[in-house]
């Protein structure tokens, strides 16, 4: 057990022991995860055989005894934990989802009563704050000198409202313009408390895009592409979400090539390479776009700058675009080095 583990683990105990009766010991401890799962009001009720308001009331107290205790110095041990959080909440921005900051503490990934454990010892901290996890807000915890819980969701949201009128994903710096903060890592730390916010490759943005938070191949490949700016291999893709930041990323090359070829926004511009539809490439063959080609000149185009659109568009060796020029069904040679529609 590490040294801070140890100090953490001795807060617990230390704050448990103000709590003399065995039953509200076991309603905190259950309440908050601290030997297991959390369980609900409704779950300790029934095994205590009290109803589930009884339950909430007796966690209130419970918590605002332990508060008191706090405050008048009643928990040795609790001192050093405080230390160690407010350290490493300073380090990561003064605020910080519980997940991330149990991790850095502990310099390992954290298991749920570790967590939770943390959780428990903010809860009543005279130094920390809290915000409790709901639909919008992860689980969370900050300095208190840094502002209370509604403060805090108060900065949240006001990142979150920036991103939704911007309509498209954010850098830290452009929201820095924005804002005035001391540096882009209080910002970071801030976002990192929303559930409505994501963030990928740099970029923060609302969960449900799929630029920064992709559930799907389809919307991991966007990504890919949309990041490299340039047509790829179907081949290439793969490898590139393999190596990724996603959080699903064992992916095959045929289940690649599959999601391609059905969704509208990849096009197919040459041998399995393909580039994004809103780059201004267009589905069909060939001929097809040397038709739509003609079509918005207007006028008869020399071989040369048929060539030279069509390769804007495709991947494509020039013989065969050449040879999709001798289709006289649907093109007219005008003179010795001029096409038109047939």
């Amino acid at each position: 057990m590490t040294q801070n583990a140890e100090i953490l683990k001795n807060a617990i105990s230390g704050s448990l022991e103000i709590i003399e009766q065995d039953r509200e010991k076991e309603i905190i401890s259950r309440r908050f995860g601290l030997n297991g799962s959390k369980e609900t009001l409704e779950q300790i009720g029934e095994m205590l055989s009290i109803t589930r308001e009884r339950v909430r009331q007796l966690e209130k107290a419970i918590l605002i005894r332990l508060q008191i205790a706090a405050e008048e110095n009643q928990i040795p041990e609790l001192a050093a934990a405080e230390k160690i959080l407010i350290r490493n909440l300073t380090e990561m921005g003064r605020v910080a989802k519980i997940s991330d900051l149990a991790d850095k503490v502990y310099g390992r990934e954290t298991t749920a009563s570790e967590r939770t454990g943390i959780y428990f010892i903010a809860t009543f901290s005279r130094s920390l704050t809290v915000i409790e996890e709901n639909d919008r807000y992860n689980a969370a915890a900050g300095i208190a000198e840094y502002g209370n819980a509604a403060a805090i969701k108060e900065r949240v949201d006001e990142i979150v409202k920036i991103i939704k009128e911007n309509k498209k994903p954010m850098t830290l710096d452009e929201l820095d313009e924005k804002l005035n903060y001391e540096h882009p890592d209080h910002i970071r730390a801030i976002a990192s408390i929303s559930k409505l916010l994501a963030t990928l490759n740099g970029l923060w943005g609302l969960t449900k895009w799929p630029s920064v938070n992709p559930k799907n191949i389809r919307d991991k490949i966007f990504v890919i592409l949309e990041t490299k700016k340039e047509p790829m291999h179907f081949s290439d893709i793969a490898k590139e979400i393999r190596e990724s930041n996603f959080k699903r990323k064992n992916v095959t090359v045929q289940a690649i090539h599959n999601e391609l070829i059905k969704d509208s926004r990849f096009v197919l511009i040459g041998r399995g390479i393909y580039a994004l539809s809103s780059w201004g490439y267009k589905k069909g063959t060939i001929s097809d776009i040397i038709k739509s080609i003609l079509e918005k000149a207007g006028e008869p185009l020399t071989r040369e700058e048929i060539v030279k659109q069509v390769l804007k568009v495709r991947k494509v060796k020039e013989t065969t675009i050449l040879l999709n020029l001798q289709n006289k069904k649907l093109f007219k040679k005008v003179d010795k080095n001029s096409y038109t529609l047939a």
